[in-house]
């Protein structure tokens, strides 16, 4: 997350290089993400704090969880709630610098690498997760006892323990350190490991938070869409609605994620090989490392509509919220004359009270 824009071949982590090493000064730089990456944080914060905690809320006080992908979106909204409250200390760093000490420099730091790491993965599980529902349980007898959902509990765990590997080298790499008149909180490596451990931690961020995501989303939503496309019980209209709302995930994910990993998989090209020697490339692709990270933030601000709105519970429940508002104040909200589309996932849920009696519930993805 640090920018370090004096260091070796223009990387943006320290490596503990000398400055003779340097490809040139990056005042300029620095200036530009002194305003930009505030305008960008502030903006996803407050954005994204208001989607994300309104999940939470309703996810943890109405709503039962029924499926490992309401599990699953509860996560990710917590995830990204983590990662977007470490945004006014990058905020301010970009401004003027770290001023928290080591301690918050580790952690602020291992809490952004971890939690962008575990959005990326429980997406894919969401997919799957859809695609088993959808594609795999035709006859909608998934219980949700106990059993089933320490399962969903170990799952999350594990992608929760793969995500914090992830983050580990910035709890133990990164320092503070006094670069170009002010202190920067920075991942530091031996110089004996510099080159490989920086290039090697490039390439396994870019494989297991874009690379396997985005495959395993492809592959997933492929197959649920070819599986809509074949249900008899769907108009075409309402197909094509429901087959735009995949595309719509995956083009989103590979929008706001893709430039990111471009740039980080240049980046370690050029540590690997010493690409850049240019002082207007480097700064060029300080800038664009700026840039893309912060579309990849937006993600987290986007999360909500593309995966909690479009469930049919968690939509009921917040218009109902907003219909009692509206009555408080008078006013009755227009009615949404789209008939909804609900992909069915499935899902058994088997209750018996002491009397015996079953009570069955089905979750749907609506669309």
């Amino acid at each position: 997350m640090d920018y370090d824009y004096d260091n070796e071949d223009g990387f943006n982590d320290s490596y503990d290089y000398s400055s003779e090493h340097s490809v040139c000064a990056k005042e300029e730089v620095r200036s530009f993400g002194s305003v930009f990456l505030p305008v960008i944080y502030t903006l996803a914060l407050v954005v994204g704090l208001a989607g994300n905690a309104l999940v939470v809320v309703v996810y943890a006080s109405r709503l039962r969880l029924r499926t490992l992908t309401d599990v699953c979106i509860l996560n990710l909204a917590i995830s990204d709630l983590m990662l977007l409250f470490t945004l006014p200390f990058w905020a301010a760093d970009a401004v003027h610098g770290w001023l928290l000490g080591l301690v918050a420099c580790k952690l602020t730091s291992f809490l952004y690498s971890t939690n962008f790491s575990c959005g990326m993965l429980l997406l894919a599980c969401i997919s799957v997760d859809r695609y088993r529902a959808v594609a795999h349980n035709p006859a909608g007898r998934a219980g949700t006892g106990t059993r089933v959902r320490i399962q969903w509990l170990l799952v999350c765990a594990l992608l929760w323990a793969v995500a914090s590997v992830l983050g580990l080298p910035e709890l133990i790499f990164c320092v503070v350190k006094h670069s170009h008149h002010r202190m920067a909180c920075t991942a530091s490596y031996p110089s004996s490991m510099a080159r490989p451990a920086k290039a090697a931690l490039e390439l396994m961020e870019v494989t297991l938070r874009f690379l396997l995501p985005f495959l395993v989303m492809t592959v997933c939503y492929c197959l649920v869409g070819r599986t809509l496309s074949r249900a008899p019980g769907l108009r075409r209209a309402r197909k094509w609605r429901a087959l735009r709302v995949l595309l719509a995930v995956v083009a989103v994910f590979l929008l706001t994620q893709l430039p990111y990993n471009v740039v980080k998989l240049i980046r370690a090209m050029d540590i690997i090989y010493g690409l850049v020697t240019d002082c207007d490339v480097s700064k060029g692709l300080d800038r664009a490392v700026q840039v893309t990270e912060s579309l990849a933030l937006v993600h987290t601000c986007i999360n909500p509509l593309l995966y909690a709105f479009i469930g049919s519970s968690f939509r009921r429940h917040v218009l109902k919220v907003a219909k009692r508002l509206g009555q408080r104040l008078g006013r009755h909200p227009r009615h949404v004359s789209e008939e909804p589309v609900e992909i069915p996932l499935n899902t058994y849920t088997q209750t018996q009270s002491q009397s015996g009696s079953e009570d069955q519930a089905t979750s749907t993805f609506t669309i």
